[in-house]
């Protein structure tokens, strides 16, 4: 049973509508409440749902880990996702999520799959906002919004799940030999980086700590765009423009409240912003959001994480500006 190319490709084509589609799931009772909560994943990150097959252990295998599954020509490592999160199946796992992000294929098993809806971004609520950051919870889905029967779905940072289930030497690190020399930026300027992930904001203050080029963190597309109007509010009082605040903007694509691709669309769509250079830092990858984002007018693209390619770009476009 996998997501229809047509699901897949409608939700693709959501991109830059600041809507998605969410798949929504269940991970058996919680261990703690008893209660058995309802979770959700992005569909662009979700290759297919199958019938759990034949798991193979895997000696010295890292917590969590059930093994690997051969799929046509695959072998996928298998992750107990009810473990991870703190939930416990009613029996044996017989069903199970493969995903694709951050250029990994891996599988995590869950109870049931519930249904996959549509949303706007703006009826998910960040961690910060709802109490629940820096856990495995990147967000919370408001869904069936004014009906009697509203409820909230707890979205999972993936980001966050694979790195917990990497074992520690074989985390994304950043090498200040991978970044090469200090990159210079404009007087006065920085980068605007938007991420909702705390593993993902963590991994960019290294990488850009190692380039020593100045930056400023917030959470979400929304908080980037306000940022930036009132960047250029000052920059026109003072008779100057956007670029002599902000050298660049490097944002994910899925946030709460106003995704990435919106927020670069609003950039390139405003005559006083468009030259200011956006660089879109994802885990979602793939010809079609590759096509999304020059369609944006984007300047780059690099996917999660490699501190070698983000410092590459982020130079090429910094010398442009030169």
């Amino acid at each position: 049973m996998s997501p229809s190319h047509n699901v897949v490709d409608e939700s693709a084509s959501l991109t830059g509508t600041n809507r998605f589609e969410l798949l929504l799931f269940r991970l058996g009772a919680d261990k703690e409440s008893g209660q058995n909560e309802l979770f959700g994943i992005n569909v662009l990150k979700v290759r297919e749902i199958v019938t759990m097959p034949p798991v193979t252990a895997v000696a010295g295998a890292p917590k969590f880990s059930l093994g690997v599954v051969q799929l046509r020509d695959q072998v996928i490592p298998v992750f107990d996702l009810p473990s991870i999160v703190g939930s416990k199946l009613p029996g044996e796992p017989t069903l199970m999520l493969v995903t694709e992000f951050g250029r990994t294929t891996q599988a995590f098993t869950v109870e049931s799959v519930d249904d996959i809806v549509r949303l706007d971004w703006n009826q998910v609520i960040s961690s910060e906002s709802s109490g629940t950051s820096h856990s495995l919870v990147t967000s919370m889905a408001r869904l069936d919004e004014g009906t009697e029967t509203a409820r909230l779905a707890q979205v999972l940072d993936v980001e966050a799940i694979l790195r917990l289930v990497t074992p520690e030497k074989q985390r994304p690190q950043v090498d200040p030999k991978d970044v090469g020399d200090r990159i210079n930026v404009r007087p006065g300027t920085f980068i605007l980086v938007a991420d909702d992930s705390f593993v993902a904001r963590a991994l960019l203050e290294q990488a850009l700590k190692a380039m020593k080029v100045p930056y400023e963190m917030v959470k979400s597309g929304r908080e980037a765009w306000d940022r930036l109007t009132a960047l250029k509010a000052a920059a026109e009082a003072e008779g100057k423009t956007i670029l002599d605040k902000v050298s660049m903007m490097l944002t994910d694509l899925e946030m709460p409240e106003m995704d990435g691709f919106t927020l670069t669309r609003n950039i390139k769509q405003d005559p006083r912003m468009r030259a200011l250079p956006v660089v879109i830092h994802s885990s979602l990858s793939g010809s079609a959001n590759e096509d999304h984002v020059r369609s944006v007018g984007a300047d780059g693209y690099v996917a999660k994480f490699s501190a070698e390619e983000l410092s590459s770009i982020v130079r090429k476009l910094l010398a442009s500006q030169a």
